[in-house]
């Protein structure tokens, strides 16, 4: 199972102790450190490495926004704060979700869902050291280039490509193919499918079109994602 490594940055001791009850209900969250100005923060994750930040905004020595605004590149954030005003400019640096406090396990859980997308993306492997997809020896060698998307059969994937309308069936499960895969301008949008950006033609709130016609279901949890791509 993966490991989320989380850091708290609150300059409240209760919203400290709330959040880290709420981490600790959540297989695969780890507390790594908590900090209690916006400035420690900004030290701390310059030392080591975070995958999510919750993160509040009225703090000593450097706000949240001002955090978010000097730090672009940062882990995956989350907002946590008792106040609603500042939702707007949270979601123009990014953050991926903004939770009012008094804070519910079931606003924090479903932010964290959020968080995981994001950070499951990002840990992909980058694919400059292959362009081509291949699971085992005896399986094709297929051009990365040359697919449109991949589907999952259970067991197997189907991977559909342009050059052919033979799909190859391989078997390996879809998350060891979006591993390799990895960041290359592949998108998982649906717990069974991955696509290849590059052939997307448009998308709605449920539906994803390629330039060849065919039409992917896009799955609820997975929309956050598709945000730079063109909509219908």
């Amino acid at each position: 199972m993966q490991t989320y490594r989380c850091l708290i940055a609150d300059d409240e001791k209760p919203a400290h102790s709330v959040i880290r009850s709420h981490i600790e209900k959540h297989e695969g969250l780890e507390l790594a450190a908590s900090v209690y100005n916006g400035a420690d923060a900004l030290k701390l994750m310059a030392e080591q490495e975070f995958d999510i930040l919750f993160l509040d905004i009225n703090m000593p020595l450097l706000t949240g926004i001002d955090l978010m605004e000097r730090l672009p590149l940062r882990p995956v954030t989350i907002v946590t704060t008792a106040y609603s005003d500042f939702a707007l400019d949270s979601y123009k640096n990014d953050a991926i979700d903004y939770l009012v406090k008094p804070i519910s396990l079931a606003a924090f859980s479903k932010a964290v869902q959020k968080a995981i997308i994001f950070c499951d993306a990002k840990r992909s492997a980058p694919v400059e050291a292959s362009k081509y997809l291949r699971i085992n020896k005896a399986d094709p060698e297929i051009a990365l280039a040359d697919i449109l998307y991949i589907e999952s059969l259970g067991n197997y994937v189907k991977v559909n490509m342009i050059s052919t309308n033979r799909p190859a069936v391989i078997y390996s499960s879809l998350s060891a193919i979006s591993d390799q895969v990895g960041a290359g301008g592949f998108i998982r949008v649906h717990k069974s499918y991955i696509v290849n950006s590059v052939q997307v033609q448009s998308f709605t709130s449920n539906e994803l079109l390629l330039k060849n016609g065919v039409s992917i279901p896009v799955g609820r949890k997975y929309q956050i994602l598709l945000s730079e791509l063109p909509r219908l």
